[in-house]
């Protein structure tokens, strides 16, 4: 089974510079916040009931446990710019997609990678069953996909990319 920590990280160039943005802010922004209150409350006395230093050691935990997972996933990332695909006409990696489904609702999807898919904003996973049946597709094709209520079909109208 593939897993969002054991597939590559495909990241477009806006996905890598967000999550590098994300390492940073918590490494030189966040971090020193919290130890600072780490040690000012650690100063306080008796550890055990102080609810500075408990909530404190949580988060740098938490902190901790991100960085090494940007940390690993910047490291390995594949970045795959969309704007120099030079077959525009499929569906790959970056691609913008519109496509009907049989209920003739039209659904306009980015495909991204794992790390930078959100979907209220129209941005899918690559390894989403809906990106996975749209891969190498053309306007006009008509795909199958697995969805959780059975086959669905669903028509390409419009494939892009950035300019």
């Amino acid at each position: 089974m593939t897993t969002a920590n054991s597939y590559p990280s495909h990241l477009t160039p806006q996905g890598f510079d967000r999550l590098k943005e994300e390492l940073n802010g918590l490494l030189y922004k966040e971090r020193p916040k919290v130890v600072e209150i780490v040690s000012w409350a650690a100063g306080n006395g008796d550890r055990s009931e102080n609810g500075d230093y408990i909530y404190g050691k949580r988060r740098l935990r938490e902190i901790d446990r991100r960085v090494r997972f940007l940390s690993k996933r910047l490291d390995n990332a594949i970045v795959v710019d969309p704007k120099e695909q030079p077959q525009k006409n499929k569906v790959y990696f970056g691609a913008t997609v519109t496509y009907v489904t049989e209920e003739d609702q039209e659904y306009t999807v980015t495909i991204v990678g794992v790390d930078e898919a959100i979907t209220e904003h129209g941005q899918i996973s690559l390894i989403s069953p809906i990106a996975k049946a749209l891969m190498n597709a053309k306007v006009g094709d008509e795909v199958k996909f697995q969805s959780p209520a059975g086959e669905k079909f669903l028509e390409i109208l419009a494939i892009s990319y950035p300019s």
